[in-house]
């Protein structure tokens, strides 16, 4: 976070105008106050119309300032026309609110496109479509270092000839000292290892903590989200009715990171367990061949 900040500190305005010099200053002061929250997670909320649209919080505001990149891959798909209009410009804490109040509505229209957003969600629950997948690669360049948000997490991302990597950061690879990239081809998230030259390494199966979440956790975690922030309205003496954005947000980010707490701990304590009576698994060997994007 010291090493972050000195960075945002260092950054000079790119326009001198006067305006321009106040709106910097202002961006600047948010920006550290945003700072202590990098050991607990960032707020952002996806919209799901391009793989840089986000709706614009503080938090964003490092992101701008050092001139990083931030991309996701949680697009609808351009061909399902149906999806497109009930998930329209929506951000995703607005989609969760217009799933729960369009599928207990009584009009069956209503109805219908409330269950065709809640398609879309379980249909892309690792937060990556194969639409958002072409996206990004259209949109990254050629050795670029940026972040990508998926599944809840950030993680920094290159795009080296043509293809995308993932910076392996997990801590059940923290031994695994030749494990440096991880490519991004699929959905899934079952890429290829690869080492700091890019080269193919052998791989074993990934730490529970990567899997991604099934579909029915993700209609759980929807519901459940909606529940919590309405809970968390009504506690602060305000009567149950639609959030602003920034609200859902800050509350679910909340949330989300105990609960994260929470399975982080649980696994922790497996693994030790798992240490103690179960020997690791034995390197497999994938294929001899280069990480190829599909």
């Amino acid at each position: 976070v010291c090493s972050v900040g000195e960075c945002v500190l260092s950054v000079t305005p790119r326009e001198k105008a006067d305006g321009m010099e106040l709106n910097f200053q202002q961006n600047m002061s948010d920006a550290m106050a945003v700072l202590p929250k990098l050991s607990t997670g960032l707020d952002v909320n996806v919209r799901f119309t391009g793989v840089t649209d986000f709706e614009y919080t503080p938090e964003c505001i490092v992101f701008d300032l050092l001139d990083i990149p931030l991309y996701h891959g949680w697009l609808v798909d351009p061909q399902s026309p149906e999806m497109v209009a009930a998930v329209g410009k929506l951000s995703y804490n607005q989609l969760v609110e217009k799933i729960i109040d369009y599928k207990h509505s009584a009009d069956s229209s209503r109805v219908s496109e409330g269950l065709v957003a809640e398609q879309f969600l379980e249909s892309t629950a690792t937060q990556l479509s194969y639409h958002g997948l072409c996206e990004l690669n259209t949109t990254a360049k050629e050795g670029e270092i940026s972040v990508f948000f998926r599944n809840n997490h950030f993680s920094t991302m290159i795009k080296h000839k043509g293809h995308l990597y993932l910076l392996v950061t997990d801590q059940g690879f923290l031994q695994e000292e030749g494990l440096v990239w991880e490519s991004l081809h699929n959905v899934e998230g079952d890429g290829n290892f690869c080492d700091s030259d890019f080269r193919l390494c052998h791989q074993r199966a990934p730490p529970t903590s990567t899997l991604p979440p099934t579909a029915q956790d993700q209609q759980r975690q929807i519901d459940q989200d909606y529940l919590v922030a309405v809970s968390l309205q009504q506690q602060q003496g305000g009567a149950p009715g639609p959030l602003s954005d920034l609200e859902l947000a800050r509350q679910l980010q909340q949330e989300e990171y105990q609960q994260q707490q929470q399975l982080q701990q649980q696994q922790q304590q497996q693994q030790q367990q798992g240490s103690r009576s179960v020997p690791l698994n034995t390197w497999r060997r994938d294929k001899d061949s280069d990480c190829i994007l599909l």
